[in-house]
């Protein structure tokens, strides 16, 4: 299938996004009494609606529809937060695109030049090389932070916090405390590894054990012996 080339009043289009947006701030009580605290419900479940659509498949034609309504309904939780910042006399809409354009640039230097020109060069860089950059442009950004895994939101769900957690360690080169082995089964898929985490959960459910919570404490004990603490 072809790439479909963006249209060329796609400014155009935003704007008037943005417009309505404001639109509905200003007429609509129950728009106008939205707040970034009330949103969050929203953006939580748009989030995990946006993941059920993914994983359900995008290539069949209904499928694409819906998950291009799915992006809808993230893109309008960005623009209600930049509006209610926008009333504020803080920042708009317009100021979120240019910061993200230029950390877009920062990060990626096997991409763009530090202008935001592109490279010439069409020889690609390994993944390892493209995570190290752009690992060193965060540090660069937040010269303040000392651990690997500042930054990582604690309420993730516990297995993809896990997940998260164990990608920064071995991406900093840090091991951390060695944690006991469950199992000596190895994985061939995805679908293997599901199983046996399910089966893993109800376990601990007939145990009366909480696996959420018991994977977050393991993941803060992780973190609290790196930093030292």
């Amino acid at each position: 299938m072809a790439e479909i080339p963006l249209p060329d009043d796609l400014g155009e289009r935003f704007t008037r996004l943005t417009e309505v947006i404001g639109a509905l701030r200003e007429r609509c009580p129950w728009t106008r009494a939205l707040t970034h605290e009330s949103l969050l419900e929203y953006l939580v479940e748009e989030t995990y609606e946006l993941v059920e659509a993914v994983e359900g498949g995008t290539a069949a034609p209904g499928r694409a529809a819906e998950l291009r309504g799915e992006l809808g309904d993230v893109l309008l939780q960005v623009l209600l937060h930049a509006r209610l910042q926008q009333e504020a006399g803080s920042f708009t809409v317009a100021d979120v695109i240019d910061s993200l354009t230029a950390k877009m640039i920062r990060r990626n230097p096997h991409v763009f030049r530090p202008d935001g020109s592109l490279r010439e060069s069409s020889e690609e860089s390994g993944i390892a090389a493209i995570e190290q950059a752009w690992d060193e442009a965060k540090k660069a950004e937040t010269p303040n932070r000392t651990s690997p895994f500042e930054g990582i939101p604690a309420g993730l769900p516990a297995l993809l916090l896990a997940a998260k957690t164990l990608s920064r360690a071995g991406r900093a080169g840090r091991a951390g405390r060695q944690l006991p082995q469950a199992s000596n089964v190895e994985f061939t898929d995805e679908n293997g590894l599901g199983d046996a985490l399910f089966s893993l959960v109800r376990r601990a459910s007939e145990q009366g054990l909480d696996a959420e919570t018991a994977l977050r404490a393991a993941v803060r004990r992780y973190t609290d012996e790196d930093a030292g603490t």
